[in-house]
């Protein structure tokens, strides 16, 4: 055998495993699940002592590494390395570059680039030309490359009848669209959420409206048409309850949070520090509690970062910087010390929804860990306690939250088609 990894506790619901194991890769498979003693002399052994935790590959399915054409915040290969280190063996990157990737070569450029990463960067493409919300792409011509999901995040599609042709036109692909849901008109350059953090900065707010407007329209589209939506980076409580409402009916509704959105409220903002803007915004603490119990209910459906890298010039003003933040090399850490360490969520639910639910979300082969199944593996130590220091950080951007978090749990290997492609 190529790898064994010896004494860890390897949980995965979807092989209903959980129990400390050895497991043992060849040719990037899984070969054998059990206690392991006949190793070979050139084997590479990773020893868990009992302490480490294996888990199928962490996928993100909603990243931004501006690549084409904004490669000065992120590229591909730095954007992967981020991802790595966190623990991802897959990650879908949204299509707000520069050009936008509407077309065939763009979608070649991304998968032709990420052969050099050693782990899956797949693309979206747009739902529509330029992302200028006029004319719907050619989404016959976009399937044909692999695709199976689209997206203009970054903005809404602000005409609801041209978004309901394009969820009628994606539902006949077998494709996903997943959606901004921000009112553009609402919004009116509002910077972060509308309440007495603004008030108090002096600054324009968002109005939560602006969110729960447009999940509640996406919804009403794709019922028109039996098709199926996923709402991206849930913020707000009204959001919460629209979607749960409409999961209860039978709707084809889908979503996501980030691990911001359950750990921080606006009151970081009173520190006048933009590395704490992001679109939608950081809210109130009943919206932080409405999107976790929603996590923990399965109403939100899966974690994402929204990894969203600026430089430091571009943050360095707080009204005028872009909204973002990174968040591949802290998604892990965060959810184990705010969910699994406080008893609120299971490893084995972690494990559904920063894993299996993006994958099937996205129509992608499930990542098992079982005999005879690709080896991809996050194996993290959960009690390693860590500061998040952005100048350490992977990313060719440092713009986090969590900078000078303490942390409890970090990410020791990643192992992609049985090769170990990061290593703390």
């Amino acid at each position: 055998m190529e790898l064994l990894i010896k004494n860890v506790r390897a949980c995965d619901p979807q092989s209903g495993l959980d129990k400390i194991t050895d497991i043992a890769v060849n040719g990037g498979v899984i070969t054998a699940i059990g206690v392991i003693t006949d190793i070979e002399d050139d084997t590479r052994v990773i020893d868990g002592k009992g302490r480490l935790c294996a888990v199928p590959g962490l996928f993100d399915m909603h990243v931004h590494f501006r690549d084409p054409g904004l490669t000065y915040k992120e590229d591909i290969l730095t954007g992967a390395n981020a991802a790595k280190a966190g623990g991802f063996t897959g990650v879908a990157c949204m299509p707000n570059t520069k050009p936008p990737i509407d077309s065939p070569e763009g979608i070649k450029y991304v998968f032709d680039k990420a052969k050099k990463t050693g782990i899956d960067v797949i693309p979206y493409a747009c739902v529509t030309k330029g992302m200028k919300g006029e004319e719907l792409c050619d989404y016959d011509e976009l399937k044909k490359t692999g695709i199976t999901a689209i997206s203009d995040d970054g903005r809404p599609v602000e005409n609801a009848e041209l978004m309901r042709k394009a969820l009628e036109l994606s539902n006949e692909n077998g494709m996903i669209i997943t959606s901004h849901c921000e009112d553009l008109n609402i919004i009116n350059g509002g910077i972060i959420n509308k309440g007495e953090v603004s008030e108090k900065l002096g600054v324009k707010g968002m109005d939560r409206a602006s969110e729960d407007s447009i999940t509640a329209r996406e919804i009403t589209l794709a019922m028109s048409c039996d098709a199926r939506i996923h709402i991206c980076h849930v913020s707000t409580w009204g959001s919460v309850n629209i979607i749960r409402a409409a999961k209860r009916d039978g709707v084809k509704v889908t979503c996501e949070t980030a691990p911001h959105y359950f750990t921080y409220t606006d009151e970081k903002l009173l520190s006048r520090d933009a590395d704490y803007r992001m679109s939608p915004p950081l809210r109130t603490e009943k919206d932080r509690q409405a999107v976790e119990e929603a996590l923990l209910d399965g109403t939100i459906d899966c974690i994402i970062t929204d990894h969203a890298p600026h430089s430091a010039e571009e943050k360095a003003d707080f009204e005028k910087a872009p909204n973002g933040v990174v968040g591949l090399e802290t998604s892990l850490a965060v959810t184990l010390t705010q969910l699994y360490h406080t008893g609120k969520m299971s490893l084995s639910k972690l494990v559904e929804v920063m894993s299996v639910n993006p994958r099937k979300i996205l129509g992608l082969e499930p990542i098992k860990i079982a005999v005879g199944e690709r080896c991809d593996l996050c194996i993290f130590d959960p009690d390693y306690e860590w500061e998040v220091i952005p100048e350490e950080l992977n990313s060719k951007s440092k713009n986090t939250v969590f900078k000078g978090e303490k942390l409890k749990g970090r990410n020791m290997y990643t192992i992609c088609r049985g090769k170990v492609v990061f290593s703390l």
